[in-house]
């Protein structure tokens, strides 16, 4: 692990005071912003020194072959990676004769901060030439959640010791240099510099640069303009030039020591296929005035409203943890940023906080991402799963090639198209299907939005449900069963009867069955029949769920509990991957596991194991993972609650919290993890608060560890906001207007009349047998230790 940025502790934001270069890329990553369309890492204004400079639109990219050593039939033939569009971060300050740089002169103040309520990044410096002549400067810099193209600088510096002549450079710019984009020499060449001008344009203190990505063929503009105010006598002089891969605004006055300059610096955005010039140009100029309309100040009441009503559902309290409270606000900000103007558009497995895996998606965003927004901002949870929808045809065609019915979705992608080269753990890994499916399912019984189940969710079930059928068989004894998969854990692969993947494809069919019943007409367009739905039942009620009799657990998959365990004693641990050091084939065959995968099922299959074998399962595969994944902890914090190790559940916690602000993994610069971020809600709702969404409704088990003195949440339910208030000795249950509302509470109904207080106790717990254990030197942080203040 690399030394850990010394960020303060504060409810509502993050800062940093001072500056380390050889960390810049991580606080790039934090402090990155973004709407989920427009995506701003947490540069510098003055764009040097940087770490990894980075400014995206969702959904642009640029293809580049795929090198294989030896190619097969099904391989993607291109793949897809993320690039920068043109930068419009870029503020240059000059000082008399003097650029302002923190590495010259001297810095005797620099703090940036992340506020989580306004939405915005702050940045205060004051620094003094080498001339000895003394500034301070003050940022405020936002990516729009009210205007969907949009990012926002407003620069203020005030003279403070002698009169001094400020030049303010704002820029564009294009093709910036990157560390090296791939090792492969042919991607290098597409990815160095894929953007190609396709025109630049002035208008007074505006400019515009038009560019095409050289193989993907989409059309990128990003458009600038400024207003301009000093506080002195003089007039400050501005200029606007614009060519190929830069435009430059430059501003110059005279200022007296007190007096101030102010740039307040608007930046557009549009991309797409297929249109002219000047379609793009027009729209990015557009979304500029329209931002201009408003001003500085409308801009950030807009972002303050918006966050406000997310904030009022969505906050988690957590009583006497004021690093864990800062960690949470953090993790559930960044998941709202990522995905809430995205519009149909997916939520990459970094944001658009970084180009770590290539910018791809995941079936992490099903899994981990949606079940949040669904209960906090369920509209952009609708927009995610519309992506999805609108790659169906894509994924048709994959299911053709692979000669499969139904639609088999793309494993990692940009826009639909496979774009993973490794199919041991990319197209075989069905489950994506499924995942994708109990999203749709999930956000249908939070909502009740009938018109997206219609529109978009039973093609989905019923295409995925098809998937299925053709996928696996039945043997002799009528059993139905799934060979040749790989599961979540990416240490096995190529396996027969995931359970994971089993029960998650058998709820799948019941759910394409009962949705074509409700929905007769949507499936009769479809082609479905009652036979097929029929059909779908049946093979749900054959589905085969391995359980080895001898052990008393089900094994991960067919045979797994048979194989040769792991052994852990015959090499140390220096906190690397074990796929670095170990050949896969090595992994593959033994009993060894990288990420939650039979444990994944105990939390998303609740209903489909007892207490106590959730119980023998987790002791089982506590030995055996390594967590050499971001997504592990999280589930294995749920499920450590639910069996009642509530301490080694806070110890998963502290792990998942701080992935990202402690770079634990040494990879946060490449961006954040998301769906890890996500699953630090989930570990808090579904650990401690015991949340269960199933098709009888929410269930609630809430307990606390030793280590929380309180923990309350929201969650939407059809529209209203159920807030959940946990203490060590009970609960209380608030659902906000409309109908009466029943849940369980430890298996007991409560029906919740709106606006009034529920409070009942919590049932003691039995003493949990001894912790269980994890492989030497793999176990989770301790949670006193990553909370220490």
């Amino acid at each position: 692990m690399t030394r850990a940025l010394p960020f303060d502790i504060s409810p509502w934001s993050i800062g940093l005071i001072g500056v380390d270069e050889s960390q810049l890329a991580h606080r790039e990553s934090v402090f990155a912003l973004s709407n989920g369309n427009v995506g701003w890492r947490g540069l510098l204004d003055e764009g040097e020194p940087h770490g990894i400079p980075g400014s995206y639109l969702n959904g642009v990219f640029e293809e580049h072959p795929m090198p294989y050593a030896e190619g097969g039939y099904g391989y993607p033939k291109a793949g897809q990676s993320v690039i920068n569009v043109p930068n419009g971060q870029v503020l240059r300050l000059t000082v008399d004769d003097e650029p302002l740089d923190v590495r010259r002169g001297t810095l005797a103040a620099h703090e940036q901060r992340l506020d989580f309520r306004s939405g915005t990044l702050v940045r205060d410096l004051t620094w003094t030439s080498p001339a000895g002549r003394t500034v301070r400067v003050r940022t405020e810099r936002l990516v729009s959640l009210g205007h969907r193209a949009v990012a926002a600088v407003r620069y203020e510096v005030e003279a403070i010791d002698h009169a001094v002549t400020l030049t303010l450079q704002s820029e564009l710019v294009a093709n910036e240099p990157l560390p090296e984009p791939h090792p492969d020499p042919r991607v290098q060449e597409v990815l160095e510099r894929p953007l190609q001008t396709a025109g630049s344009f002035v208008l007074g203190t505006s400019a515009t640069l038009v560019h095409e990505t050289r193989t993907s063929r989409l059309g990128v503009a990003v458009s600038m303009d400024h207003r301009v105010a000093a506080s002195g006598s003089a007039t400050p002089e501005v200029r606007t030039e614009a060519s190929g891969d830069l435009a430059r605004t430059t501003v110059t006055v005279r200022i007296d020591p007190g007096e101030r300059l102010e740039v307040v610096k608007t930046v557009g955005h549009e991309w797409g296929r297929d249109l002219s010039v000047g379609a793009l140009r027009d729209r990015a100029e557009a979304a500029v005035a329209d931002a201009v309309r408003d001003g500085w100040h409308g801009l950030l009441a807009g972002q303050r409203e918006r966050l406000d009503d997310y904030w009022a559902c969505a906050d988690v309290r957590i009583d006497g943890q004021p690093r864990l409270q800062q960690a949470v606000r953090f993790a559930l900000f960044s998941v709202f940023q990522a995905s809430a103007r995205a519009e149909a558009r997916s939520v990459p497995g970094k944001g658009l906080t970084g180009a770590g895996y290539s910018g791809h998606t995941f079936w992490d965003v099903e899994a981990f991402v949606l079940p949040v927004l669904t209960s906090t901002a369920p509209g952009a949870a609708k927009e995610a799963l519309r992506w999805r929808h609108a790659t169906l045809d894509h994924a048709r065609a994959r299911a053709r090639e692979l000669h499969l019915r139904g639609a088999a979705f793309a494993w990692r992608t940009i826009d639909g198209r496979e774009s993973s080269g490794y199919w041991p753990a990319s197209t075989v890994a069905f489950h994506l299907n499924a995942d994708i499916a109990a999203a749709v399912v999930h956000y249908v019984r939070a909502t009740g939005d009938v018109d997206f189940e219609r529109d978009a969710g039973v093609e989905i079930l019923v295409e995925t449900a098809r998937l299925w059928e053709s996928l696996g068989h039945h043997d002799d004894a009528g059993r139905f069963h799934i060979d040749g998969v790989t599961g979540p854990d990416e240490y096995s692969a190529i396996v027969d009867d995931n359970v994971f993947t089993n029960l998650m494809a058998r709820a799948n069919l019941l759910s394409a069955a009962d949705a074509a019943r409700r929905h007769p007409d949507v499936a009769r367009s479809l082609g479905v029949d009652d036979d097929e739905i029929g059909g779908w039942t049946l093979t749900a009620d054959a589905m085969h769920v391995p359980f080895d009799e001898q052990r008393r657990v089900h094994p991960q998959s067919a045979g797994f509990t048979e194989r040769e365990r792991w052994d852990f004693d015959a090499m140390s641990y220096d906190g690397e991957l074990l796929q670095n050091h170990v050949p896969y084939f090595d992994l593959y065959r033994k009993q060894v596991v990288k990420q939650a995968d039979l444990v994944l099922a105990l939390f998303f299959c609740t209903d489909d194991f007892t207490a106590e074998e959730k119980a023998r399962a987790f002791r089982y595969y506590e030995p055996l993972t390594v967590r050499d994944s971001s997504l592990s902890a999280a589930v294995q914090a749920v499920i450590a609650a639910e069996v009642g190790h509530l301490d080694l559940a806070a110890d998963y916690l502290a792990e998942a919290a701080t992935i990202d602000l402690d770079d634990l993994h040494d990879n946060t610069e490449e961006g954040l993890h998301i769906a890890s971020l996500a699953g630090i809600w989930t570990a808090l709702t579904a650990g401690f608060g015991g949340m269960r969404d199933t098709a009888d409704g929410l269930r609630f088990a809430p307990r606390l560890p030793p280590q929380l003195a309180g923990l309350s949440f929201g969650i939407r339910v059809h529209g209203r906001t159920l807030r959940v208030e946990i203490t060590p000795d009970a609960a209380s249950y608030r659902i906000t207007a409309g109908e009466p509302l029943t849940i369980h509470h430890f298996g007991e109904p409560l029906v919740l009349e709106p606006d009034t207080d529920v409070t009942v106790p919590t049932p003691p717990l039995a003493d949990p047998e001894e912790r269980p254990t994890q492989p030497p030197g793999r176990e989770p942080r301790d949670f006193d230790a990553a909370f220490a203040t």
